[in-house]
């Protein structure tokens, strides 16, 4: 199948190394429409893929068309490609912000996928939530299922409002889980620990705590009782935690995430 991208930024070469090491199509398929001649020349010469300043001529033939600009590109790139798709190319967004029923109206055109990743796609650990348009077809969809699992997880839902949700918690999450381990070895070296050895213990520790509720399958809540002893010391910090509104704040910072991605979005 052969795959156009328009925009040759990092998301973009992410899902290009995902596509081509998991043989999901060949160099020869993948055509990027990209201004930038440095970034041109860097991706010609790391993926040997047919890299353009045209994006119009980067859509020729492509099966799928992935949109993978910046917001404030976006009208340039639909006047730009909107009389040139043809009606069995499919559309895929992965611009934030952007609505299916934005992109249907700004290209006349009605086969689109609004797919939001996050930053760890980047190390193939990534979380995808899309949605695509219900006229397209169950092999097509099958392909951009695969192409998402190269990059990690993936979740199909059925109604484009889990998008702006997935927008809070999973695309801007990386960011709330890494202030959080921020946190943890600034206080490990507020203590007296040596940096180097507060981040290895803050690092491992978060990594395994994610790793045994993926493997055990465990609540959160029940593995947390576990290991809370009564008068214990996680016990004095848990009570410093609710004291604070640890809960709490993390999810109003997941709502007010919310709201401003329906307020780009124009919800």
């Amino acid at each position: 199948m052969k795959i156009a991208f328009i925009g040759g930024g990092t998301m973009a070469e992410v899902m290009l190394a995902g596509i081509l090491e998991n043989n999901l199509a060949t160099k020869e398929d993948i055509t990027i429409g990209e201004r930038l001649e440095s970034r041109r020349e860097y991706l010609a010469k790391k993926f040997e893929v047919n890299v353009l300043a045209s994006n119009i001529d980067a859509t020729k033939d492509s099966k799928l068309v992935i949109l993978s600009i910046k917001p404030q590109d976006l009208n340039s790139v639909f006047n730009e490609i909107r009389e040139e798709l043809q009606e069995d190319q499919i559309v895929i967004s992965i611009v934030a912000g952007a609505s299916m029923k934005k992109i249907a109206q700004a290209l006349e055109h009605h086969s689109i996928i609004r797919v939001m990743p996050n930053a760890p796609a980047q190390i193939g650990k990534g979380m995808s939530v899309w949605v695509a348009s219900p006229e397209i077809p169950t092999p097509d969809l099958r392909v951009v299922e695969s192409i998402l699992e190269s990059l990690g997880e993936q979740w199909l839902v059925t109604d484009e409002k889990y998008i702006d949700m997935a927008t809070a918690l999973s695309a801007s999450g990386p960011a709330y889980v890494w202030l959080f381990l921020e946190a943890l070895i600034d206080g490990g070296v507020h203590i007296g620990l040596p940096r180097e050895m507060a981040e290895k213990l803050a690092l491992q520790t978060v990594f395994g705590s994610i790793t045994m509720a993926q493997t055990t399958g465990r609540h959160p809540a029940n593995l947390r009782e576990m290991v809370t002893s009564p008068g214990g010391t996680t016990t004095e910090a848990l009570l410093v935690f609710k004291e604070d509104g640890f809960q709490g704040t993390i999810i109003q910072a997941i709502v007010a995430a919310y709201e401003k991605a329906q307020e780009l979005g124009g919800s």
